[in-house]
C-alpha cells in the first residue's frame, strides 16, 4: 500500500481517532479524574480552532520536513466543502492538515515523529 496514494481525508479521519487518544491520555496523566473535566480540558486541544493555532505555530517554526508539509498541504487543499457549523473552512482545512499528517505518520509507522509533535503541542514530556 502507498500511503502517500491515500485520500487526505482518510488520513485525517485516521489522524484524529490518534490525535484525541494522545490527549486523553496526557490530562488523565495529569491527574484529571472527573469526565467533565477532561472533556472541558481536551476542548482547548481537540477543537479545530486548537489544531489550527499548533498547526500554524508549527510551520511558522519550520517543525516539519518538507515530506510532512505536503501532506498537510494535500489535505489543506482538499476540495472537499464540508465543515463544521462553530468553526470557518480555512480554520477546519488547517486542522484537516494536522489530523491528516498524524495519520500518515502513524500509517508509515513513524511514532516516534507523532511524539515529537505531540510534545511539541503539549509543550511537556507525555
Amino acid at each position: 500500500m502507498d500511503v502517500r496514494n491515500i485520500n487526505v481525508l482518510v488520513l485525517a479521519y485516521l489522524g484524529d481517532t490518534i490525535y484525541e487518544d494522545y490527549i486523553r491520555r496526557y490530562l488523565i496523566r495529569r491527574g484529571l479524574a472527573n469526565v467533565n473535566d477532561l472533556q472541558t480540558e481536551s476542548i482547548k486541544y481537540v477543537s479545530a480552532k486548537s489544531q489550527s493555532m499548533f498547526l500554524t505555530k508549527l510551520i511558522d517554526e519550520n517543525f516539519f520536513s518538507e515530506e510532512e508539509l505536503d501532506v498537510i498541504k494535500r489535505a489543506r487543499n482538499n476540495t472537499s466543502k464540508a465543515h463544521p457549523k462553530n468553526t470557518d473552512i480555512i480554520t477546519y482545512k488547517l486542522a484537516t492538515g494536522l489530523e491528516a499528517l498524524i495519520g500518515y505518520l502513524d500509517l508509515i509507522d513513524n511514532k516516534e515523529r507523532i511524539d515529537e509533535i505531540m510534545k511539541k503541542i503539549l509543550g511537556e514530556d507525555l
